[in-house]
């Protein structure tokens, strides 16, 4: 396993070591030892998996804490753009983004911990994305970020008319206007 750093702190691009062969292939999608030793030492307590079809955007999401959740995301089947934005207040990368390219093929890993928002946008039909998360879901929590801030100037890699958004996405609050 390759686990590589990124422009913004805490943020790490996992490369798995994949055995092909004419059967398939293999890889280990999660290695405790491993991940401990590249200074991703968490329980993960909840996996969760989505389907969605070309253009959904799910997204900009994170939980305050004490219910902050680190993620460990990944593409099974198609491809996304996967975003976060710093949000920790005493980050030198406060209000800054990263977008990484996810798919089924390459079988990468983004490590997201606390302190970001998350997002992604599926660029292609039946896209399967899973993620194992670091604390439990809580409702009350839950805030957000419009995907689209002119602010933030997102490049989501897909024009503003091919993006299907929840009703929940639609309305939330710009970057400025968050409070933590």
């Amino acid at each position: 396993m390759n686990i590589l750093t990124t422009k913004i702190k805490g943020l790490l691009l996992i490369e798995p070591k994949i055995w092909k062969d004419d059967r398939g292939y293999f890889f280990e999608s999660y290695n405790k030892k491993s991940f401990t030793e590249a200074g991703i030492d968490v329980d993960f307590v909840q996996d969760n998996q989505s389907l969605s079809q070309k253009g959904t955007l799910r997204g900009l999401h994170a939980q305050a804490a004490p219910h902050a959740q680190g993620k460990l995301v990944r593409v099974i089947q198609g491809r996304v753009i996967d975003v976060v934005v710093d949000i920790r207040k005493d980050s030198e990368t406060y209000g800054e983004h990263l977008t990484v390219e996810l798919n089924g093929e390459t079988k990468q890993m983004f490590w997201v911990p606390p302190g970001f928002l998350h997002g992604f946008v599926t660029l292609e039909d039946n896209t399967i994305f899973s993620y194992k998360v670091s604390g439990l879901y809580n409702k009350s929590a839950e805030f957000g970020v419009l995907w689209n801030d002119p602010n933030l100037n997102i490049n989501w890699g897909i024009s503003q008319d091919e993006v299907i958004l929840s009703e929940k996405d639609q309305i939330l609050p710009l970057f400025k206007d968050l409070s933590l």
